[in-house]
């Protein structure tokens, strides 16, 4: 297990844009499948978006497809979640997962097993 922080969450109004960066101590994410996942209120814990070990493949829940992007930088120290067009049901408390494998990432979040604290992400109307 590694230990991850998410950092960049806020409240924004519906449109907004926002980035989420996740980071770990101690190493970086070379060979990590990694995750975001989100929790709204009253809600299940549900999955945004992945991308394989070396980022080179991507995956989306269909309801952010077209607006948000994962990726990592060049030194794959951080994991980001580029958010954009926000809309009000985006608010949720957002979590980066990951986990050290070369099999392509999955959507369900107990195939992880490092995990962020979390951070809330409030969209208004």
């Amino acid at each position: 297990q590694v230990n991850l922080m998410e950092s960049g969450g806020g409240s924004v109004q519906a449109g907004a844009s926002l980035t989420l960066s996740c980071a770990r101590s101690g190493g970086n994410f070379h060979n990590y499948a990694v995750a975001w996942f989100r929790q709204g209120p009253g809600k299940a814990r549900e999955f945004v978006a992945a991308s394989n070990l070396d980022g080179a493949k991507t995956y989306y829940e269909d309801s952010v497809r077209d607006r948000f992007t994962i990726s990592r930088d060049n030194t794959e120290t951080l994991i980001y979640l580029q958010m954009h067009s926000l809309k009000p049901e985006d608010t949720a408390m957002y979590y980066c997962a990951v986990r050290h494998t070369s099999f392509p990432p999955r959507r369900t979040e107990d195939w992880y097993d490092s995990w962020g604290q979390g951070i809330q992400v409030t969209v208004s109307s």
